[in-house]
């Protein structure tokens, strides 16, 4: 692993241990919690094809 590949995933790791108690804390309800994720879900996939077709 590279350098580069380590230093990023420790700052989503990061971002993700500052996000999660507030996006845990104004979901409280099931539906609206899953709702929210699989938003956040689809975001994260258009970003991974989007950032895989650029490199390739």
């Amino acid at each position: 692993m590279e350098t580069d590949q380590i230093m990023s995933a420790i700052f989503l790791i990061a971002v993700l241990a500052l996000i999660l108690p507030g996006f845990l804390s104004t979901n409280n309800k099931f539906k609206q919690f899953i709702k929210n994720l699989s938003i956040w879900a689809i975001i994260v996939l258009i970003i991974i094809v989007i950032i895989y077709f650029i490199k390739k």
